[in-house]
């Protein structure tokens, strides 16, 4: 059964879909300072799995990626996989598989490195589809914020309440907001910074999904720490997550 019976305990509606077993793609840096996140991931989604009914592949790079490929999962999580470095047959068929609906995607945190990094040009087609947004700075240091629930109609917003607290990350800002060009799900409160610091951008959006693509897309930028799987709200959005864009 897909779902958590203390999640059903608070009204998470069975569904008859949710009986069938599906298959998720994940894309994991291999290495590096997002590993420790990485791996813990990697624990979650593997107990999650087997109370979800799903399986998880994980690749490090794009170079299996092809139309043929991605056609075998229903979700494909970006897990601190930044858009640069695919081979031009990964992007060209992963713009297919959002655009056509072909399977949903889960992105988290580096997935918004957008820019010229590592002598990789911008990725244009993904640059839009997170929202128009380029990386600017980061808070090195790190900070704890409270994140406020702007849209708790959404399925990934579900048992979440009105806010919740995120420790220790390391808040990127960008060169504007992609509020004009997504739905925001939920900001950061920058207010809330604990310590606090000057490395601000106004309106701060964590998490949003952009519905000028068929597929079921989610970004959620909080990601650093392998500690956020400690965190229930982060889990629970996690968890709500994978139900609304596997469509289960």
């Amino acid at each position: 059964m897909w779902a958590w019976p203390l999640l059903l305990s608070k009204g998470f509606a069975k569904d008859q879909t949710s009986n069938r077993t599906f298959r998720v793609i994940a894309i994991a840096e291999h290495g590096g300072i997002h590993k420790p996140f990485v791996d813990a991931a990697k624990i979650w989604l593997q107990q999650e799995s087997q109370t979800g009914n799903f399986t998880v592949d994980y690749i490090e790079n794009t170079e299996k990626i092809d139309d043929a490929f991605l056609s075998q999962y229903s979700l494909f999580i970006q897990l601190n996989y930044p858009p640069y470095a695919w081979t031009p047959t990964a992007a060209a068929a992963f713009e297919r598989y959002i655009e056509e609906g072909r399977g949903g995607w889960i992105g988290f945190h580096h997935a918004t490195l957008l820019g010229e990094f590592d002598g990789y040009p911008m990725w244009p087609w993904f640059h839009a589809f997170m929202g128009g947004v380029r990386f600017k700075d980061y808070i090195r240091t790190f900070a704890s914020g409270t994140v406020i629930v702007e849209d708790p109609s959404h399925p990934a917003m579900r048992n979440l309440g009105s806010s919740f607290e995120i420790r220790d990350e390391e808040w990127y800002t960008y060169d504007r907001s992609p509020r004009p060009n997504v739905r925001v799900l939920a900001r950061v409160d920058e207010n809330t910074y604990n310590p606090t610091t000057a490395i601000k951008m106004g309106d701060h959006p964590v998490v949003w999904t952009n519905e000028h693509y068929k597929a079921r897309n989610i970004y959620i930028f909080m990601g650093h720490r392998p500690e956020h799987f400690q965190n229930k709200s982060f889990t629970t959005l996690f968890h709500n997550s994978i139900c609304w864009a596997a469509q289960r």
